[in-house]
């Protein structure tokens, strides 16, 4: 079984999320900001924006849904990723179990073939495997009952930075979901998200964010939001689910500044060895 770590364990896979949902213009010039202090990565380097498309798991009754609209910590998520949308060109896929303790969260992957992930889809197990989070993931899969609930895609850009540190930034566009029960159905019917004037900026740390990175996100009036991608696709894609409680995708409650909101329980900063 894949350990679930506590915040104050110094592991590499822990970091804080902090999101923000802003306009194309807003996005030009926060991007512009950033020149001096971040670079993009190899992915956004070679190709501009890339594809992201995430096959999300849950039961019949949407525990996982449900558990994040609770805001319930120490929650778990499990998805299949691909950085294509054609089976074809798919390579290695990523499995993913992402841990959320407040703003703060915990992610374990492994990579599979694409043979492994058709394997797992008609036999609900990997073949022999001593992969732990493949292991885990089969484990919670047949705990929770769990079944692929809708497909998730975006354009995204990354920046990581220059002194090679772990803050990482990334801005996706073109958010869309459909009901699926696999990566690449065919045909699929996607819905937007949003239009097509908004940008996701999303923060991930290590560590408190630098200085000039706060400036930034005060000079331009940026505002923290609970923005789950999944919480959005479900409420969009599965009109069989109703939440009385929807705040995510409509949020009355945002802080400016990039310091921790009052979001639920929050976690200790993590310690990370250097």
């Amino acid at each position: 079984m894949l350990p679930i770590f506590k915040p104050h364990q110094n592991i590499y896979n822990w970091r804080f999320e902090l999101k923000y949902r802003i306009s194309y213009q807003q996005y030009l010039a926060v991007r512009n900001a950033l020149v001096p202090y971040m670079v993009q990565d190899e992915y956004t380097r070679s190709s501009g924006r890339y594809i992201v498309r995430s096959l999300y798991y849950d039961s019949d009754d949407y525990q996982a849904y449900y558990e994040k609209i609770g805001g319930d910590y120490g929650r778990i998520k499990l998805r299949i990723r691909s950085y294509s949308d054609k089976a074809k060109d798919a390579g290695l896929l990523k499995v993913e179990l992402k841990t959320k303790f407040g703003t703060s969260m915990e992610k374990h992957s492994t990579f599979v073939t694409r043979e492994d992930y058709e394997y797992f889809l008609a036999n609900n197990h990997w073949p022999e495997t001593k992969d732990h989070v493949l292991v885990e993931f089969e484990r919670l899969y047949h705990l929770r009952a769990l079944k692929p609930k809708v497909l998730l895609d975006y354009r995204r850009e990354g920046y990581n930075c220059r002194d090679g540190g772990s803050l990482r930034l990334t801005f996706d566009q073109q958010v869309r979901s459909a009901s699926s029960a696999s990566l690449f159905p065919d045909p699929v019917f996607f819905r937007n998200h949003y239009s097509h004037n908004t940008v996701i900026l999303e923060i991930k740390c290590q560590d408190k964010q630098p200085a000039w990175l706060a400036a930034i996100v005060r000079q331009h009036g940026l505002r923290y939001i609970a923005n789950s991608k999944y919480v959005q696709a479900i409420e969009i894609s599965r009109p069989d689910v109703i939440n009385c409680t929807a705040g995510c995708f409509y949020p009355e409650r945002a802080v400016l500044g990039i310091d921790f909101p009052a979001d639920g329980a929050r976690a200790p900063r993590a310690s990370v060895t250097k």
